[in-house]
């Protein structure tokens, strides 16, 4: 069984860390090893395909992923390496006042659908319109994920 989740973040004000670390505690609780990647670690990580991604961002300016994910959004754009065994969840945070609402998170499954990786459940959108503490909502969706995830294994 595949038990190592890797986590990524973006984040502007830390709400996406925050959620990042929170999602981190309740894997751990679930028995998963786990690595939060700080975002200077990221230079030349592509995720292993034997283990599981999971991308938290937020979306900053004109639907742009925050500055401290960007070198490995483009970095893993242009040497789009070829990941069909890799199994991802995504949690965009975002605010639907904007037309570019959680921009960055569809941006980030785009390109993972497109290297060829395998999301698993639906794309978790956190409006911040809707939604004080992202946190519990993402660890709600974090519960369906796992399940999910559960039966494409079985």
């Amino acid at each position: 069984m595949m038990n190592k989740v890797n986590l990524v973040f973006g984040t502007v004000y830390g709400n996406a860390q925050f959620v990042a670390e929170t999602i981190e505690q309740a894997l751990l609780t679930s028995g998963y090893e786990t690595k939060l990647w700080q975002n200077y670690e990221l230079t030349g990580f592509v995720p292993p395909q034997s283990e599981l991604l999971i991308v938290v961002t937020s979306t900053t300016g004109q639907g742009d992923i925050p500055d401290d994910l960007q070198p490995w959004f483009y970095e893993l754009k242009s040497i789009a390496p070829y990941l069909p065994e890799l199994q991802y969840g995504v949690v965009a945070l975002g605010d639907s006042s904007y037309e570019t609402y959680c921009q960055a998170g569809k941006q980030v499954d785009e390109l993972l659908s497109e290297l060829g990786a395998k999301r698993i459940g639906e794309r978790l959108e956190l409006d911040a319109c809707e939604t004080m503490e992202p946190e519990v909502d993402a660890l709600t969706w974090l519960k369906s994920w796992n399940e999910n995830l559960s039966s494409e294994l079985a």
